[in-house]
């Protein structure tokens, strides 16, 4: 419904935004055509009349939207093609293995409750092997978990907890493989920033010595690198913190699900071996 919602105000924006070039370019054209005379004209509705208040007010922000967009850009370029590059590559390759990370996080999440019991219903029912037909074709960490630990139901239990437990730590190695990439990139992206400022002291240092006066327009150029290198470079970091956080809770929430799922394995298992030693 939320989509839906944004859809509808989007196309309202772009009638409207349609609306304005319409009256604009009519107006300028009806300016170049009309005869000159004294007697006045009838120039219809005007642009706020046909569209409303609120629909000005919501083009009024987006222009804003769109100078922001502009000047951080133009500030992006100020800031010296060498360094500001090697903080937007920074940018770019740390989001590139957020975004692999996430994808492979989601893809690993299932619903673990249903699965264990699907897979009790069976070991009850006696049928192991349809159980782990069923864990091999489930993706994710817990299937495969609870696939290791039928792999071995019929030995002794402590084979069975030492087999899931060594498999736990595989898997829960492969949840985290490329987060120290992501921390990298969280300390390369100030440390250019930071280094590209002390390059821009050294400039206006270099600036000064050659004027041979202290003048606020001849150190300015280098104090502007200085300051747009910092900004730009934390801005980069704070941006991969919040992805990494978000990374390291779905980390958090499929480890627990596979120590819970890995705890009722076992007893689904040692169930197994009483009602076979009962019998």
């Amino acid at each position: 419904m939320k989509l839906i919602h944004h859809i509808k105000h989007l196309r309202r924006l772009l009638l409207a935004l349609t609306l304005v070039i319409s009256a604009s370019l009519s107006t300028a054209a009806f300016a170049q055509d009309a005869p000159e005379a004294d007697t006045a004209v009838d120039e219809g509705p005007t642009v706020e009349e046909l569209v409303g208040d609120d629909t000005m007010q919501d083009l009024g922000e987006m222009a804003e939207g769109m100078n922001f967009h502009q000047q951080l850009k133009t500030k992006f370029v100020e800031g010296t093609a060498g360094f500001m590059s090697l903080v937007a590559l920074a940018l770019v390759l740390g989001l590139a293995v957020c975004i692999e990370r996430i994808i492979y996080l989601t893809l690993s999440e299932v619903n673990a409750k249903k699965l264990l019991a699907d897979v009790e219903k069976k070991v009850d029912a006696g049928d192991v092997e349809g159980a782990k037909t069923l864990c091999r074709d489930t993706r994710g960490p817990v299937a495969s978990i609870c696939y290791q630990g039928l792999m071995h139901c019929d030995e002794e239990m402590d084979v069975v907890e030492r087999s899931i437990v060594s498999y736990g730590a595989v898997q829960s190695a492969n949840l985290e493989k490329g987060c120290s990439w992501i921390t990298l990139f969280i300390a390369i992206a100030p440390s250019l920033g930071f280094l590209g400022t002390v390059i821009g002291m050294v400039m206006a240092f270099d600036q000064i010595q050659e004027a041979g006066d202290i003048s606020p327009t001849i150190v300015a150029s280098g104090m502007k690198v200085a300051l747009i290198t910092t900004i730009f470079g934390i801005i980069v970091a704070l941006v991969l913190q919040v992805f990494y956080n978000y990374i390291l809770s779905k980390i958090e929430h499929l480890t627990s699900q596979m120590e819970e799922s890995a705890i009722t394995l076992l007893d689904i298992i040692m169930k197994r071996k009483l009602s076979q030693a009962h019998d």
